[in-house]
Parts: structure tokens; sequence; C-alpha cells
């Protein structure tokens, strides 16, 4: 099943939690951008929810537009805040440096960088 090899690959970078997601057919090139993960109903409204698999969907269809520097610049903010240690808590529990964000905090942060 597709589905599991797709969840273990994610694992290797962070889990599906930052992995971006297309569907898109290469012979009429229409495209669908979105998060890996579900719903993730057990947290929400406690600002614990990682918005680095939208983010990183949003920089796949912006570089499948052609609009490459917009992806750049969002992919360079999120890497700027990594290298800060600042991440929502399922990431920043494994780095060294980590300095746990609310959503809101680490969207804020996001947007700051750019």
């Amino acid at each position: 099943n597709g589905d599991y090899i797709s969840d273990q690959l994610a694992a290797m970078v962070g889990g599906i939690g930052i992995a971006p997601g297309a569907n898109i057919n290469y012979q009429t090139g229409h495209a669908i951008f979105e998060a890996t993960h579900g719903t993730a109903p057990d947290i929400v409204g406690k600002e614990k929810a990682n918005p680095c698999s939208l983010l990183l969907s949003g920089v796949m269809m912006l570089e499948y537009m052609g609009w490459n520097e917009a992806g750049r610049l969002i992919t360079a903010s999120l890497e700027r805040l990594f290298e800060e240690g600042c991440a929502t808590p399922d990431l920043a529990r494994f780095m060294q440096n980590g300095k746990p964000q609310t959503t809101s905090q680490f969207v804020q942060k996001t947007i700051a960088n750019l």
C-alpha cells in the first residue's frame, strides 16, 4: 500500500506533519496540493498543529505554477526557524536547541521571516 510507504518515508524527514503532498495528473496537467496528514481532531483548539505540511504543499504548488521565488522565500523562512530551534511541539522535542512554539507563534514567525 502506497500510504504505508509514504508514511515511512515521511518519518525520515520529521513525520507526516512536515511532509508535503501533491496529486498530479501529468497527462492533463491538473494538480491538487494538500497536507499529507489527517485532520487531527485530538488537538483541535490546542495550538499544537504543525502547519509545515500545508506550507510546504503550498511551496510545491507555487513551484508547479512557476512561481519559484515565492516558494524559495517560504522554504528559507522555515529553514531559518528550524536553525533557531523554533518549531511546533512535535518537532521541537527532537531538536537539541528546541523551542516549542504554538501554531500561531510558529506561523507569525514564518511570516516575519519572509
